[in-house]
């Protein structure tokens, strides 16, 4: 990109001086000797090849208002010459102040025929140093041409510099930028393997606690119910016998003892329902095999994992429409659940409210939604809640890493998750997932 800038703008109320000026700067002026011995020993000269652009204005604020237009319509100057005094108007101090104030990057040429303005005072009213030179009255032609070569020539070095450094600062960002999603990538996936890790323990203490539970569970079905045969079969023995029990406590034992049997046929197959929720959430087998599994098995096992959190106000309403099986990693899919359930039942806290659970299948997918009645997520937090790190719980109750992982684990299987709720009106969650995985996904 070429930042070359002849164009110079002339303020000075003496309308002789416009004229020496463009006689100067119009075209190129006839070389000195020393100037030709440069050419002869170098083969060039300092001297510019072609005449610059020049505007005059004959008032600084004609001037000014000159440069404010040029600046508008993208062509600044790169150099002015400015008159020390200009009456009636203001003076080249002004003039140049208010210039710098519409183009900081402007080279301005001082000229004066005066004394009685020290270089020092100048300095300190305008307060800028590396882009003002002063030019005494009278000057000869190959001054000028000079200072307007060596300054529009420094014009465009800065703007070549100032471009450059802006390509430099904007890789700095991108590449600060990259690096700050790499190392949330990292922490991510540590995350993500350390949960894995998780899982598989809990996988292989299920595996060994639902061992160790079936085995008494089935004996225990067993014995209940060869128990049951026998109170009846005692009951109906003496029932009329001679010193047996009066018929009142007979009556009582008959109507109370099918309850107490029915009872504990009913924890039993609870602990069944828990054992076998916790073998469905997480599996011996937790590693990165894809599989094909069922979403009502992996949402009513994180539902029966979570029973303990569910609190007696909170009603869960399920709606699973047909849903088919789908490619999955079934222990990645219960972490998702489980993170958004967790998340919809600590937003509903320890009131009343409602988790809805609802499910079903269209156009080769499968779409899961969690909705809460709880405290919902405010405007300005919503586009953020899937960035790593970002959380809204107080220090020590969550890293911000649950719905990133959640983003991560779904982006792996092909599909969508998306966010919708308002303050103090709920939070809905939905996860749309591909019902088949491509082979290359699945490799």
């Amino acid at each position: 990109m070429s930042y070359a800038n002849r164009r110079i703008l002339l303020i000075d109320d003496m309308p002789s001086i416009h004229e020496d000026f463009r006689k100067i700067l119009a075209a190129r002026p006839a070389l000195s000797e020393l100037d030709a011995m440069e050419t002869q020993l170098f083969g060039s000269s300092s001297m510019p090849a072609a005449g610059f652009v020049l505007d005059s204005a004959y008032q600084g604020e004609e001037g000014v208002a000159l440069a404010r237009r040029a600046c508008a319509d993208g062509l600044p100057y790169a150099l002015a010459f400015v008159d020390m005094r200009m009456p009636p108007g203001i003076d080249g101090a002004e003039t140049i102040a208010r210039l710098w104030r519409h183009d900081p990057q402007l080279q301005v040429v001082l000229c004066t025929a005066y004394s009685d303005h020290e270089w020092d005072a100048l300095l300190a009213r305008l307060d800028v140093r590396d882009r003002l030179l002063v030019l005494k009255k009278p000057f000869d032609a190959i001054e000028v041409v000079q200072l307007a070569a060596m300054l529009t020539a420094k014009w465009s070095a800065t703007q070549a510099a100032a471009c450059e450094l802006r390509r430099l600062d904007e890789a700095v960002r991108e590449r600060t930028a990259a690096l700050d999603r790499e190392v949330a990538a990292r922490a991510q996936l540590e995350a993500r393997l350390a949960q894995a890790e998780k899982l598989a323990s809990v996988g292989r203490l299920a595996a060994g606690v639902a061992h160790e539970i079936n085995n008494p569970l089935g004996f225990l079905s067993s014995n209940l119910q060869t128990l049951e045969s026998y109170v009846g079969a005692l009951l109906a023995r003496f029932e009329g016998a001679p010193g047996a029990a009066d018929g009142a406590e007979l009556g009582y034992m008959k109507d109370d003892l099918p309850a107490l049997m029915a009872e504990s046929r009913a924890g039993l197959a609870r602990v069944a329902r828990i054992v076998k929720g916790l073998r469905d959430f997480a599996p011996e087998d937790t590693g990165q095999e894809w599989t094909r599994a069922d979403v009502r098995v992996c949402l009513e096992a994180t539902l029966t994992v979570l029973g303990a959190r569910i609190g007696q106000g909170i009603a869960v309403e399920r709606s699973y429409g047909v849903l088919p099986d789908i490619d999955c990693r079934p222990a990645q899919l219960n972490q998702v659940f489980m993170s958004l359930l967790t998340n919809a039942l600590d937003a509903i806290g320890a009131v009343a409210g409602t988790l809805a659970v609802r499910a079903g299948s269209a156009d080769g997918q499968v779409w899961i939604e969690v909705e809460d009645s709880g405290c919902g997520i405010g405007a300005q937090h919503l586009p953020l809640i899937f960035d790593p790190f970002f959380t809204t719980k107080r220090i020590g109750q969550g890293m911000g890493l649950g719905l990133s992982q959640v983003y991560g684990i779904v982006q792996a299987h092909q599909g969508s998750i998306a966010a919708s709720s308002g303050e103090g009106r709920g939070a809905m969650v939905r996860v749309v997932l591909p019902v088949r995985q491509a082979a290359a996904q699945r490799a």
